[in-house]
């Protein structure tokens, strides 16, 4: 069916009432909890979680607003002392012995360069490693 069938206008909400009013929509304290929390994850879209909901996202963003606002109401019969915590002692250094270095065991700085056809396989030595990044420097101008 096209807009112009319907005087260009397009209804988007389905419709179950008889007499053909609009009724205001009531949804559910699970609902608007699972969709707040939803929104809270990192990365999520509101306008996503809304849409997947089938909700206006607007609304999602009050009820968001809203549940930020107010503090978590618990009951008072499961409130609890706040815990102090440990102080907790700054982290210390920690030396680590490390095995001496064999001379020729330590492997070698392989350079692999290729642009178009041309490609250039390069390899220094790690006690050269300096000249090596001079070399590269160079190449690099």
């Amino acid at each position: 069916m096209s807009t112009s069938t319907l005087g260009g206008h397009v209804d988007t909400i389905p419709s179950s009432n008889a007499d053909g009013r609009r009724h205001r929509r009531l949804h559910s304290d699970e609902l608007k909890a699972d969709a707040v929390a939803a929104c809270m994850q990192p990365g999520v879209s509101m306008a996503a979680v809304a849409m997947s909901r089938g909700i206006n996202a607007n609304l999602l963003r009050r009820w968001v607003r809203l549940a930020e606002s107010q503090p978590e109401q618990v009951p008072s019969a499961k409130r609890t002392a706040p815990i102090a915590a440990a102080p907790a002692s700054p982290p210390a250094f920690m030396a680590l012995q490390l095995p001496a270095p064999t001379p020729g065991a330590c492997g070698d700085i392989r350079i692999e360069l290729r642009r178009g056809a041309t490609a250039i396989s390069m390899t220094w030595p790690t006690d050269a490693a300096s000249e090596c990044a001079a070399w590269m420097r160079e190449l690099l101008r």
